[in-house]
């Protein structure tokens, strides 16, 4: 569902990413007022999660590939607000460092992936488990069942937006200009993907990672409220608070190089090399708009060697240069949120005069 750069016309891309600014804003906001800055190690870790998860890509039939996003795990965990700003801020790192996933289509796969996504799937989820207790098997139902739709409806908005590029976006003899599959190719594409492959994948990871946060970590949830082993939370230390889950999530980390088994590109994310190889020729649009930007760690590899014992060093070091830009930025993000509010506050305090 990264959509790269060339394959949706700008008349498509830049709406939607002005769109998508008040929608960070709003997020933004309702993080700070739900959230407390205790709680933002949490938030910074949830992005480092679907960062990581993204890397998995696992083999879809017909040699392509597709992965799992974590946005709705996130939404049951912290709310599906603070879902838009940690998959957004992973979307956007990358997209910058890695180049995955276009600059310009940046809105459109956080729209997709950000907003759809954990919103969908959270109604789902909710609707589900209802007053549930959390652990109960209408619970897990819930979380299994909203994890999977709210990934396909992502995808078959990805797929609709590819899909109408060709209907709207073409030469006067018909020869699309940017994406040139149609709408019936683009959605059954997709959604063999998800459906069938990366769906499944989605709903066991979360239902899975949902119950180990139950017995193992019940603190990270944005409801709870109890002291952690007796004391104060902001008594104990942050490696404490979190070791329950910073432990299991560095051997994820060691183990994203098998993400690399799936050699096949995402449908739908070809670089120009392979679109030419599949049509025989690049639309005019696409040409003129892909491969723009050139990444630091283009693909999650490293810009020298390409055996396959540098191809597994480059992918371990994207992932912890990843992880480490992400949580740098949303921890720098929020305290200089915070320190607004606090200017804010004390510029519109009443000052008091002695007589």
């Amino acid at each position: 569902m990264h959509i790269p750069d060339g394959y949706l016309a700008p008349q498509t891309t830049i709406p939607v990413l002005a769109g998508m600014i008040p929608m960070w804003t709003v997020a933004l906001n309702k993080v700070k007022k739900t959230l407390s800055s205790k709680r933002i190690p949490t938030l910074a870790l949830c992005a480092a999660f679907a960062f990581v998860l993204m890397m998995f890509n696992i083999p879809v039939a017909g040699g392509s590939s597709a992965h799992a996003v974590g946005a709705v795990f996130i939404a049951i965990l912290l709310g599906p607000w603070a879902a838009t700003v940690s998959v957004s801020t992973a979307l956007l790192i990358q997209a910058l460092v890695f180049g995955d996933g276009g600059i310009i289509s940046f809105g459109v796969n956080c729209l997709n992936m950000a907003v759809v996504m954990p919103f969908t799937g959270y109604f789902i989820y909710r609707l589900i488990a209802g007053k549930s207790k959390l652990g109960s098997g209408r619970n897990f139902a819930g979380a299994f069942i909203g994890s999977y739709l709210g990934l396909n409806l992502a995808a078959t908005c990805a797929g609709l937006e590819l899909g109408i590029q060709p209907l709207l976006f073409k030469t006067a003899s018909g020869t699309p200009l940017f994406c040139p599959y149609p709408l019936s190719v683009s959605i059954p594409s997709m959604l063999l993907a998800h459906g069938i492959f990366a769906g499944p994948l989605e709903a066991i990871v979360t239902t899975a990672a949902l119950a180990y946060i139950i017995k193992f970590a019940p603190n990270l949830f944005s409801n709870h409220q109890s002291p952690l082993a007796g004391e104060p939370e902001a008594n104990v230390p942050l490696f404490q608070r979190h070791k329950a889950v910073l432990i299991p999530f560095a051997v994820l980390i060691i183990l994203t190089p098998l993400g690399l088994l799936a050699s096949g590109t995402a449908w739908g994310e070809w670089g120009t090399s392979e679109l030419k190889d599949k049509l025989g020729y690049i639309p005019k649009g696409l040409a003129a708009m892909a491969d723009k930007w050139h990444a630091m760690l283009p693909d999650y590899g490293l810009p020298f060697g390409k055996n396959q014992s540098m191809s597994i060093v480059g992918y371990l070091l994207s992932a912890i240069v990843g992880i480490a830009v992400i949580t740098g930025l949303i921890i720098l993000t929020s305290k200089l949120i915070m320190k607004a509010q606090k200017s804010n506050a004390k510029n519109t305090t009443p000052k008091r005069y002695e007589r």
